[in-house]
């Protein structure tokens, strides 16, 4: 018995410093992030206690806020249509036998790896009104259809979307691979007896089979889109006429540029509970599973 309780507390021990990394870097910050939510402050002075106000404001009066709130949700929406949709495409493909397939999965994963800013940069060349890719393209094909298509409130939405497409593919399209690959042959071999063809063993026998890692793809890509933050910043900053704002690039002008700490944190704080819809469902999940 004695020996059982200095085991335990040997265990406790070594828990402890990561327990202190983990209070103090993610627990206390969020308490501390409520606190400020519920004040206005400069970031200087003295705080002044405003309670709900902040949320009230941002649901009620701030026009920008409704149009971040809505971008993300877009957002989200073309995340799961589109990013999800495509990467398991190509993870299907890439799971076929073929020459060069390790060479296709690199080249496909590559942007994954390059810095958000970096992508920017080389879709602001592409998205170039004068001399980008695309319009130059469309001028070598005949087709008369010049766009400024980061700068045009229309299009800015859809044009950065494409943008952080290219770069997200590669990692829902891994862990899309793996899942695959974690479906026994065995069980696709019975289906082709039975008389199952491609299609049917695809959605009767392997997407049921791949249930978890769907589920972990869509919590990591829709918690990834409640936070975009790099694309948007290095391709328009919220603009043209806050047409690309996202609920991030918000909360980082009301913090940082008009120094509205308390309002700034209160979009924080909005982020991290919508944030929570989808990780708590997902952790209940995995835990049903195990």
């Amino acid at each position: 018995m004695q020996r059982q309780k200095k085991s335990n507390f040997g265990s406790y021990a070594f828990m402890l410093p990561a327990l202190v990394i983990y209070l103090s870097v993610i627990v206390v910050p969020v308490f501390y992030s409520v606190f400020i939510s519920l004040h206005e402050w400069n970031g200087a002075g003295s705080m002044k206690f405003v309670g709900l106000q902040n949320f009230i404001t941002l649901f009620t009066t701030d026009d920008i806020f409704k149009v971040a709130l809505k971008n993300n949700l877009i957002w989200i929406l073309l995340t799961i249509v589109g990013t999800m949709s495509i990467s398991l495409m190509f993870a299907v493909i890439l799971n076929k036998q073929f020459k060069g397939r390790t060479f296709f999965r690199a080249l496909f994963y590559f942007p994954a790896v390059v810095a958000p800013i970096a992508v920017a940069i080389i879709w602001r060349w592409i998205y170039n009104p004068q001399i980008g890719f695309i319009n130059e393209l469309f001028k070598a094909l005949g087709i008369n259809y010049k766009q400024a298509w980061i700068s045009n409130p229309k299009t800015a939405l859809i044009a950065v979307f494409v943008a952080s497409l290219w770069a997200g593919i590669g990692q829902p399209m891994i862990l899309f691979l793996a899942g695959l690959q974690s479906v026994p042959v065995e069980v696709l071999e019975a289906a082709t007896i039975d008389g199952a063809g491609p299609v049917r063993r695809f959605f009767s026998v392997t997407i049921p089979l791949m249930k978890q890692t769907f589920v972990m793809v869509a919590a990591t890509q829709i918690t990834a889109a409640m936070k975009v933050y790099d694309i948007i910043a290095g391709l328009t900053d919220g603009g043209p006429s806050n047409s690309t704002e996202m609920m991030a690039t918000y909360m980082y002008a009301q913090t940082f540029q008009y120094n509205n700490v308390g309002m700034g944190t209160a979009v924080a704080v909005l982020m991290v509970l919508m944030m929570l819809v989808v990780i708590i469902p997902f952790v209940k999940f995995t835990a049903n599973e195990d």
